[in-house]
């Protein structure tokens, strides 16, 4: 696991707190504590790597609600809810909505600390997909008009002549446009280019 990332834990009961502090400490993890959603919040830094684990029944705000805050604001950690309370409807759109798990009170700490690895993971493989997706987006931004017309032509298969029949200009130009996208998006070859496609698709839909 990477050392920066942290586990975040809101509850309201200050002995589930700790205990899952202490739980959390003992292989290693760096736990976070909140008494409630809303201090979490105000803490909240996006960039911060790690998971949450969050009650979901807590006075005010609940779980549910910080879940699709969280979710509103874009990029957010993986969610394991927990509660005392096995409400079915509540845990199936917890999960629906993004969480990891929904786990009951009491929760075996086994069972509970394989989903904060789970968790972990998925968090490291979600901000290196954000980051190549950002990456990404950047390159596209650089395309001239002509040049995006250009790729959705190769992207979709077609030949440079049919692309250069398609916009009305010579084989040659296509030619240059082409090798001009290929640079600025960084792409060594037609492969690697083709690899981006599925990202491409929804740029140029956007």
């Amino acid at each position: 696991m990477n050392k920066d990332q942290t586990v975040f834990v809101v509850d309201d009961e200050p002995d589930v707190r700790a205990a899952l502090g202490m739980l959390i400490r003992s292989v290693g993890l760096k736990p976070e504590i909140y008494e409630n959603p809303q201090a979490f919040l105000d803490a909240y830094d996006p960039e911060r790597p790690g998971c949450l684990v969050l009650d979901m029944r807590m006075p005010g705000m609940s779980g549910l609600d910080l879940q699709e805050k969280l979710a509103s604001m874009g990029q957010y950690p993986p969610i394991i809810m927990i509660s005392g309370h096995g409400e079915i409807p509540n845990a199936v759109q917890a999960v629906q909505s993004g969480a990891v798990d929904f786990l009951q009170k009491p929760v075996s700490d086994q069972l509970l600390l394989d989903r904060i690895q789970q968790a972990l993971r998925l968090d490291t493989e979600n901000r290196k997909e954000y980051s190549e997706r950002h990456e990404l987006e950047q390159r596209y931004a650089t395309l001239t008009t002509r040049e995006r017309e250009v790729l959705q032509g190769v992207i979709a298969g077609k030949l440079n002549k049919t692309i250069a029949d398609e916009l009305c200009v010579s084989t040659r130009t296509v030619e240059i446009h082409r090798a001009h996208l290929m640079e600025k998006m960084k792409a060594s070859s037609l492969p690697a280019l083709l690899s981006m496609s599925n990202c491409i698709r929804e740029l140029m839909t956007e």
